[in-house]
This record gives C-alpha cells, sequence and structure tokens, in this order.
C-alpha cells in the first residue's frame, strides 16, 4: 500500500492560554525542540516519528533547512540519525533492530545448555 508522507504524521498541540506559560528561556533549557514562542498561548504542529530511532519529531513551521529523509525506507528521520545516514549510508530501521535483537536473544538462549 502507499502511503504520503502526510498520512504518517501525528500533531502536537500545547494550551498555554489560560496560563502564564513558559518563556523561551525556559523552554531552551528543557531540551525541548521547539520553536521561539511554543510556550506562550497555543502552539500546533505536526509531528513525524523518526523510523530509525522512533524519536517524536516535531516539524518546526519556521524551519528553512531540508528535513533528513531515508529514500530506502521511505520515512523522515531526525536530525541525528538523518547524520549517521548520510555518513554510513546504512539504513537500519527500528524494526530492522528488534529482529535482529530477538534473533540474537533466540540464539543465544539455543546455547545455553541446563543440566
Amino acid at each position: 500500500m502507499i502511503h504520503s508522507q502526510r498520512s504518517r504524521e501525528g500533531w502536537l498541540s500545547i494550551n498555554h492560554r489560560d496560563s502564564p506559560g513558559l518563556t523561551d528561556a525556559a523552554l531552551s533549557t528543557s531540551g525541548a525542540a521547539l520553536p521561539p514562542g511554543a510556550g506562550q498561548g497555543m502552539f500546533e504542529a505536526p509531528t513525524v516519528t523518526c523510523s530509525h530511532c522512533q524519536t517524536v519529531v516535531v516539524l518546526n513551521p519556521t524551519r528553512t533547512r531540508d528535513r533528513a529523509y531515508c529514500a530506502r525506507c521511505d520515512h523522515y528521520l531526525c536530525d541525528g540519525c538523518g547524520v549517521t545516514l548520510t555518513a554510513s549510508g546504512v539504513c537500519r530501521p527500528f524494526s530492522q533492530i528488534i529482529a535482529e535483537t530477538i534473533d540474537h536473544a533466540a540464539r543465544t538462549a539455543s546455547l545455553i545448555v541446563t543440566p
């Protein structure tokens, strides 16, 4: 089945209309990767999940640089996995990592001999 990238998006809604909200300094020290002003009033933005590490990425509406994309698994990536993909050229989706881990655990369990 063919999916559009938009059909894979989630949605983030932060509502500070009835509270003082958060300053941009508080947002930046919290580690949240949100654009300036997101802690004030109402902020809504689409999200995507990185297929290589399962990090949820807020799609900043004011971002001007290209979003990392893996053509092999046909998904958007977080910036960290985008750098790794560019450097190595290897596509390792999270589903593949899980399958490899389960396979390794099964092989390891079969090597254990109980008396």
